[in-house]
């Protein structure tokens, strides 16, 4: 196949450029690619430039990656998986150097094992702690891999100057005078290469709507794609800095369905509106979830740590809010569940809202947290009608009628059981060790934290 070539001056210019920083050393890079208009473009760019380079000149590895956070939107992370297989299948056909790899956050830090495990309120302006768990911190991994191997990696990114004001100052004040490579601001061993800063939007759609796409992908399908959407791609993001740039995704951008960090998610709608109604219930449960972030009765008054705090002033203090209770956990659970039964997507029959793995991890994150009555496998049985294959303990910690006791006990003592449910579940922990070093500390931590003491802060209210 011989690749169309675009005689516009800046495509051929940035072509020539992009093979010299091939050439100049030995160092692999890694490609960010959202699937968008500008990682497209950008690999695109680059395909053209290494094809064109003689066998024996294409020396080094291009690592492709693209950032897949457990709920992107079904329709972007669909087009991102083709596109990913068939750069991946005309890469080995053209004999270039050339891997795709999608980068997921690990079951832990993913959103549903954070909201819903650990009761993390869902994200916001402020508190926009998807981020960094689910973009920055799986990318970053695989780029510290590729240092350990390789001693210093160059990552190339299709950020451009005219995205924003603030993504200029931060594309300048990492560019080092005089040269073609900016220093990346957290990963050491890294640099961070922008072929296309200097490119109009104009530029980048000028570009793929006039050029056949070299792994055969259709892009006037992904002009189409936002145009449905009301909006644009959201970023594969590697460095915190451009992180508070970027701003949401669920503004006007496609990324995850659950964005609630705006108050609106043009891009779901906008998919909805153009034809694609099997996604409504996915934009409703994202509205719900944002809905019933600060309604304080399905929030704990502490922190996660214990630590409690106040907002406002004078008489109309208030208490803080911390993480979603259990009973809101549950609850969040039991909508989820009963959204992926009523979602039928037309592109994938195995398509789930929840993996399995995350439904496993937050059952024992639930456990830590005093769910004695193991309630999880008995939400997904009652909404799903079907068991997975649960592994249970043998040693229950105690039954019904014991938990009941157990509350009773507490209320005619006047003790926490929240209190009772964290001690014992700590005690189990440590059983077992010949040694149980630490556990005094962990007492001692647990005594001390300030929900305790709630009669003791001044200006506290229920």
């Amino acid at each position: 196949m011989i690749l169309g070539l675009n005689n516009n001056k800046l495509i051929e210019e940035t072509i020539e450029k992009i093979q010299q920083v091939y050439l100049m050393d030995k160092l692999p890079w890694v490609v960010g690619f959202s699937g968008g208009k500008d990682s497209t473009a950008l690999t695109q760019l680059i395909f053209q430039a290494v094809v064109r380079l003689p066998l024996d000149r294409r020396h080094k590895k291009v690592y492709v990656i693209s950032s897949d956070t457990l709920v992107e939107t079904p329709l972007i992370i669909s087009s991102i998986n083709k596109a990913l297989m068939n750069i991946q299948v005309k890469a080995l056909e053209l004999g270039l150097p050339v891997e795709t790899h999608k980068v997921k956050p690990q079951i832990e830090n993913s959103f549903w094992s954070s909201i819903i495990g650990k009761g993390y309120p869902s994200p916001r302006q402020k508190f926009r702690w998807c981020t960094d768990r689910m973009k920055i911190d799986p990318a970053n991994r695989f780029i510290r891999d590729k240092v350990d191997q390789f001693g210093e990696v160059v990552m190339v990114l299709g950020v451009r100057e005219d995205e924003s004001a603030t993504r200029t100052q931060v594309i300048n004040s990492h560019t080092i005078e005089g040269k073609v490579l900016m220093r990346h601001s957290t990963l050491s061993n890294a640099f961070v290469y922008a072929p296309i800063k200097h490119f109009t939007t104009d530029d980048v759609w000028k570009y793929l709507r006039n050029e056949e796409s070299p792994w055969g992908s259709d892009n006037h399908a992904l002009y189409a794609l936002y145009q449905n959407s009301s909006g644009g791609e959201c970023p594969l993001i590697v460095d915190k800095d451009i992180k508070e740039s970027a701003g949401s995704c669920g503004n006007s951008r496609f990324g995850c369905w659950t964005c609630t960090v705006v108050s609106e998610d043009k891009a779901l709608r906008g998919f909805i509106e153009t034809g694609e109604a099997w996604l409504r219930p996915l934009l409703e449960f994202r509205d719900w979830l944002s809905f019933i972030r600060d309604q304080r009765d399905l929030r704990e008054k502490q922190r996660m740590d214990g630590g409690v705090y106040f907002v406002g002033q004078g008489d109309e203090r208030e208490l803080g809010l911390g993480p979603f209770t259990l009973a809101a956990r549950y609850e969040i659970l039991r909508k989820l569940l009963k959204t992926q039964l009523s979602v039928k997507n037309p592109y994938d029959s195995d398509y789930k809202l929840i993996l399995d793995e995350e439904l496993k991890h937050i059952r024992r994150l639930w456990i830590e947290d005093g769910d004695w009555s193991d309630t999880l496998p008995k939400i997904y049985k009652e909404v799903t009608g079907e068991d997975l294959d649960w592994e249970y303990d043998d040693r229950a910690m105690f039954e019904e009628d014991q938990i009941t006791d157990l509350e009773l006990l507490c209320d005619k003592n006047n003790i926490s059981m929240k209190l009772l449910k964290k001690l014992i579940t700590t005690e189990k922990k440590f059983s077992g060790y010949k040694v149980r070093r630490g556990i005094i500390q962990e007492f001692n931590k647990i005594l001390n934290q300030d929900w305790l003491h709630y009669g003791k802060v001044e200006g506290y209210k229920e």
